[in-house]
């Protein structure tokens, strides 16, 4: 073997070992592999994918066209969860029905309650509708620590935003600024979409609207429409016939035309409203992938606020 040969195959032998011994430490494992998220529903993972970028994995348990209240636990929920490093949830009780015993059960360290791996995204958000009083079972499915659908106006967006960035940057400080720099770039786009959202919607400050459930609060309020009725007579109690009743003459008296539904609801009730009334129905969205092409945080405003501008000027 020649002298060169020698010291190449020398020299191939350091690159080998450092290599191998860099592996086995803790930061270039880290650094190696993708920060596994999983979040309880499509809004929270489309949060999460902006500021986590290519440096995370991320999956939600709940569809954007399902009811986040009651969600069949399946199998393959627990292998998502058991892999986990970081598990983001709404909070609020909104998942209390399904997913405090996933999480028990997935035997994830990381990620049980009060756990460095556990997010609850509502930390970060202004919370409406706390009830001030005693809550009971009469009062319908009422949430005791305030509407769960927070992240309907941009603003909360945001603060959550904010918030996941800076759990990913203490569970990987080694990518911390590239996750501080995903956030900055998101709140800036957040900032240009979000004028062109109350742009639009400006036209249409103070009209009244029927909802079905309380999902929106949240969003009326920063868009500034107000919710005079609803479908359900009390939340998560299917609509009766008195109160139907009711909720038409309410809407013939006041001229009201434009009912919002969510996506997981019978829309037979509604639709016959709507024909009693000369109203309108429209499937708002609550939550990103509730159709197909909504994608991401910004296409579900994009969507929801075109859906409302042209149901209104149908109604008119």
């Amino acid at each position: 073997m020649t002298q060169k040969a020698s010291s190449f195959r020398s020299a191939s032998s350091v690159l080998v070992s450092g290599l191998a011994i860099a592996l086995l430490l803790p930061g270039f494992a880290q650094a190696a592999s993708k920060l596994k998220v999983v979040t309880a529903t499509t809004d929270m993972a489309a949060l999460a994918s902006e500021v986590g970028g290519d440096r995370i994995e991320v999956e939600s348990i709940a569809r954007g066209y399902q009811d986040p209240h009651f969600v069949e636990a399946k199998p393959s929920f627990l292998l998502k969860l058991r892999k986990a490093d970081l598990l983001i949830l709404v909070g609020l009780q909104l998942e209390i029905g399904w997913l405090p015993p996933l999480i028990t059960q997935s035997g994830n360290p990381r990620i049980q309650v009060g756990a460095s791996g556990y997010l609850d995204a509502s930390e970060f958000a202004e919370i409406l509708e706390k009830p001030t009083g005693v809550v009971t079972r009469a009062m319908g499915d009422v949430h005791p620590l305030g509407n769960p659908h927070y992240w309907l106006d941009p603003e909360n967006g945001r603060r959550i935003a904010r918030g996941i960035a800076s759990k990913m940057a203490e569970l990987r400080p080694g990518d911390a600024s590239y996750f501080s720099q995903r956030f900055e770039a998101f709140s800036e786009r957040l900032a240009i979409a979000g004028k062109a959202w109350d742009d639009a919607m400006k036209p249409l400050h103070g009209r009244m609207v029927v909802t079905y459930h309380r999902s929106w609060p949240n969003f009326v309020r920063r868009f500034g429409l107000q919710v005079v009725g609803y479908v359900e007579p009390r939340p998560g109690i299917p609509p009766s016939p008195g109160h139907t009743i009711e909720l038409i003459q309410m809407m013939k008296r006041e001229k009201l035309k434009v009912i919002i539904v969510e996506p997981y609801f019978d829309l037979k009730t509604p639709n016959s409203i709507a024909e009693q009334t000369g109203g309108k129905v429209i499937v708002l969205l609550p939550s990103v992938g509730g159709e197909k092409e909504v994608t991401d945080y910004f296409k579900l405003f994009d969507y929801d606020i075109a859906l409302l501008t042209r149901a209104f000027k149908e109604t008119e």
